[in-house]
């Protein structure tokens, strides 16, 4: 059985065995109180942090959201793009074809073209050429035409000189011709066949007469017989020939 001082020692032992472990607990409750403090704090911060994320994941969800919204137009945009597309590669190829054949559609005429264009160049020039030659045609002709003017100019002046001549020739020859031709102002048929001759050169025939006078052809034929026996002309019934 134990002593009342070992009982005392217990007792004092198991006292400040407490205290130690009082104390002990105390420390060691501090300690986890500090965690406890800090994890709140910790948990709070990480809280705040988780809003925020929360928050920030939100704006991102609704930005998500609409971007998606977004990407689904766009999509069907694209899908409307891709099909304009297919279409127009379609009209292009359908083009494509049309002009290639159109091209060779183009060829022919253009060849033609080519060779009316040179055909017409060497026509042109052959007009020209045709054109220069009747230009000095032209000036030939109206060399000749003036010349030709001269000529009758001056065949009509010898002409009507050597008239002129056989005029007073007849006078001195036949009284009756030269009565006829003093008096060849009077409107008589002598005078008239007369004058018809001398234009023929002195020498034409029973037709052209009647064709010249303004008298039936029987009073013509009459005048001619009656000048041809006075010895005014030569008429030659045969062949119907009148010479003065």
């Amino acid at each position: 059985m134990s002593t009342p001082s070992e009982i005392l020692k217990l007792i004092e032992g198991f006292e400040n065995t407490f205290d130690s472990f009082q104390q002990s607990f105390k420390k060691n409750m501090d300690g986890i109180l500090q965690n406890l403090t800090a994890l709140w704090q910790n948990i709070s911060d990480e809280q705040k942090e988780v809003e925020a994320l929360n928050s920030k994941i939100r704006k991102q969800n609704a930005e998500i959201t609409d971007l998606q919204t977004k990407a689904e137009e766009l999509e069907k945009n694209i899908q409307i793009l891709k099909t304009e597309k297919e279409e127009l590669n379609t009209k292009l190829v359908e083009l494509h074809s049309t002009l290639e054949r159109n091209r060779d559609e183009i060829k022919k005429p253009e060849f033609e073209l080519e060779t009316l264009t040179a055909n017409l160049e060497a026509k042109n020039e052959k007009i020209a050429k045709k054109e220069e030659i009747k230009n000095q045609l032209d000036q030939e002709m109206l060399e000749l035409e003036q010349e030709e003017s001269k000529i009758k100019n001056r065949y009509s002046e010898d002409k009507f000189e050597e008239l002129d001549a056989q005029l007073k020739s007849i006078q001195r020859q036949n009284f009756f011709s030269s009565f006829l031709i003093e008096h060849s102002d009077q409107d008589v048929p002598e005078v008239d066949i007369i004058a018809t001759i001398m234009d023929h050169g002195g020498k034409t025939n029973l037709d052209e007469i009647k064709g010249k006078l303004n008298v039936p052809p029987i009073m013509a034929k009459r005048t001619i017989k009656q000048l041809s026996i006075k010895g005014v002309i030569d008429y030659d019934e045969d062949n119907q020939e009148i010479t003065v």
